[in-house]
């Protein structure tokens, strides 16, 4: 996985997962200068340090560093290749050492927002997937459209497993409101990113009395939107938390009323998102305002828990939300909240990745 492993939850899930069932597990990431120390997982890490941090000579100098890794360790039972940035050499050492291979996309890759307009990089990240995706056996993915639109083009299946969490006990905790002298609290969590809605959400704060919007995450338009909050006097309004770690983020999203998800509708990637977010909100409690996007919208719709919108006008979006609080007050999405988490949970949807190990020959 080209990440630094600390925060991502699905590598830190399957994992897990895999170590239940007996087997020794290492996850291979890169360090980068501000990547934090690990918290203390159940399995084997190890982080490159490359002397290269982006475009087209770090993606090689990574895999090829990555191959030889998987060339030379004692000969596993599986890879997994977490998204098509580690695909070349999980494939080409699955091959040559005759190994099982799992491919595991988290996104519809050749679709995200970083590479639509930049045709030329696009075109080399879709020869690459068009010369490896048709050739696995074993692969799976985060939504049932992307795992259509890879049958469709490369005829090959991939099963769905979504990015839901672990199920958890929800306890009364309300200590991150007495920081803010008890406003209700609106939460973002994820990458700062373009296309996330989150230029809309700081514009819509301009019409939102009473509340704070809390931003837990860091990404390429982090400055951007820390001087668009300067520039409209919204210090007092929207608070940047930087990256914060899993065990500390989950306290901190039970503490808030309302989580967003406001993607833009920016490529196939974005349109069939169901992003780990819209779960975590779910699995804390917290009400969803989402965009009307066809899978983020088919959730909250089916489950009843919140409300997905097309509105892009901020002080329209800022009704929504100011409604959405007050009905928060009153008590309302509690129940379905309750219910929606029980059943979007690790624990039932791991079922699907253990199906596809046993596809693999991995479990006795």
């Amino acid at each position: 996985m080209i990440n630094d492993l600390a925060t991502d939850q699905r590598v830190s899930r399957v994992a897990e997962l895999l170590i239940k069932e007996g087997m020794e597990v290492t996850c291979i990431g890169r360090r980068l200068r501000q990547s934090p120390e690990l918290p203390g997982f159940s399995f084997k890490t190890r982080r490159y340090r490359m002397l290269f941090t982006k475009g087209p000579f770090f993606y090689a100098c990574f895999n090829m560093r990555l191959l030889l890794t998987l060339l030379f360790v004692r000969k596993p039972s599986l890879f997994i290749a977490n998204d098509l940035d580690t695909l070349p050499a999980s494939f080409t050492a699955s091959r040559i050492r005759k190994v099982k291979l799992i491919y595991d996309s988290h996104e519809l890759f050749t679709q995200v927002p970083e590479l639509i307009g930049r045709k030329r990089v696009q075109r080399i990240w879709k020869w690459i997937e068009n010369r490896y995706v048709p050739r696995l056996e074993h692969a799976v993915t985060v939504s049932f459209p992307i795992a259509e639109i890879y049958r469709r083009l490369y005829g090959t299946r991939f099963s769905v497993v979504r990015n839901v969490p672990v199920k958890r006990v929800i306890e009364s905790n309300d200590w991150l409101k007495s920081e803010y002298k008890g406003k209700q609290l609106i939460i973002y969590q994820g990458a700062l990113n373009l296309g996330r809605g989150l230029e809309l959400m700081i514009e819509a704060m301009q019409y939102v009395d009473d509340a704070v919007f809390i931003v837990a995450g860091a990404g390429n338009i982090d400055g951007e939107l820390r001087a668009m909050v300067e520039e409209k006097n919204l210090e007092e309004k929207v608070y940047f938390k930087g990256r914060v770690l899993p065990e500390k983020l989950f306290p901190m999203t039970i503490s808030c009323d309302l989580g967003i998800s406001l993607e833009e509708d920016r490529g196939l990637n974005y349109r069939y998102a169901l992003p780990n977010k819209l779960f975590d909100y779910i699995q804390c409690r917290v009400p969803v305002l989402c965009s009307a996007l066809p899978e983020m919208a088919r959730i909250v719709r089916t489950y009843g828990v919140g409300i997905a919108t097309e509105e892009r006008d901020p002080k329209k979006l800022a009704g929504i939300i100011r409604y959405m609080l007050e009905e928060r007050s009153n008590g309302a999405w509690r129940d379905v909240l309750d219910q929606a988490a029980g059943e979007l949970c690790w624990e039932n949807e791991s079922q699907v990745y253990l199906d596809l190990l046993n596809k693999c020959g991995i479990l006795s």
